[in-house]
């Protein structure tokens, strides 16, 4: 699954440096991006120097220098190895609000071109669980209190070793912001997103499954595995 998704994330990222002189992404930051991010960093003939990385949410709370910080990983295991042009990171310290408007100025600046993402095991988009998410959001990026569902998922990822360790609240980009860029990838395997890839697919699109407005783009694709999906049935 990781494989074919960076293929073609691949494909769609050298057509777009064929065609313009800078591109702008936004990338998640979750063990469901593992394998993806793995196969990105090994392409060949990108010209990262022309790329300029954001990524989507990050945690209010957490020490600079912190490994669960999802700068800390997208460094780890992506900017670290291809050195785009431009990294700029959600700031882990100062004042959150802030730096939720500096940010939002970043990302208004061109159209975003790519968003490599996922989706949680309450739906959630980047850190838009259910009881925060608006398809209609009039803020870029805002603050968010987690939902418990999606604290749970932390340590089910195995990022936090208990509950009481995961913050209660992230800065996240909102679901409008997200949904503005023209190519979507989205990366969804494991067990564990099970329910979240079925209602993605089926369910009335509703808040209840933030995940829903994705069938709403005109140029999304969803990549999961048998454990995500299920087992076909037999013809």
């Amino acid at each position: 699954m990781g494989q074919a998704a960076a293929r073609d994330a691949v494909s769609h990222l050298h057509q777009r440096l064929k065609e313009q002189d800078r591109v702008r992404i936004i990338f998640a930051a979750a063990p469901s991006q593992n394998e993806f991010l793995e196969y990105l960093a090994q392409a060949e003939d990108i010209d990262w120097a022309r790329v300029d990385a954001f990524h989507m949410d990050e945690y209010v709370g957490l020490p600079v220098g912190s490994p669960a910080l999802f700068s800390h990983y997208l460094t780890t295991h992506l900017f670290g190895k291809v050195s785009p042009g431009t990294v700029h990171k959600i700031p882990a310290a100062g004042d959150a609000a802030q730096n939720c408007a500096d940010y939002a100025r970043l990302l208004q600046q061109a159209p975003v071109d790519m968003v490599c993402l996922g989706i949680g095991e309450n739906g959630h988009l980047a850190f838009n669980d259910p009881p925060v998410a608006d398809f209609n959001d009039p803020q870029p990026m805002k603050i968010v209190e987690l939902d418990a569902i999606c604290r749970q998922q932390q340590v089910n990822d195995g990022c936090f070793p208990a509950l009481e360790y995961v913050p209660t609240h992230a800065l996240t980009l909102t679901i409008p912001t997200l949904m503005a860029a023209a190519r979507l990838f989205c990366m969804v395997p494991g067990k564990n997103k099970h329910q979240a890839v079925t209602q993605t697919l089926n369910a009335p699109q509703s808040v209840d499954c933030p995940a829903t407005v994705l069938r709403t783009h005109p140029a999304c694709t969803l990549y999961t595995d048998i454990a995500g999906f299920g087992e076909l049935p037999d013809e």
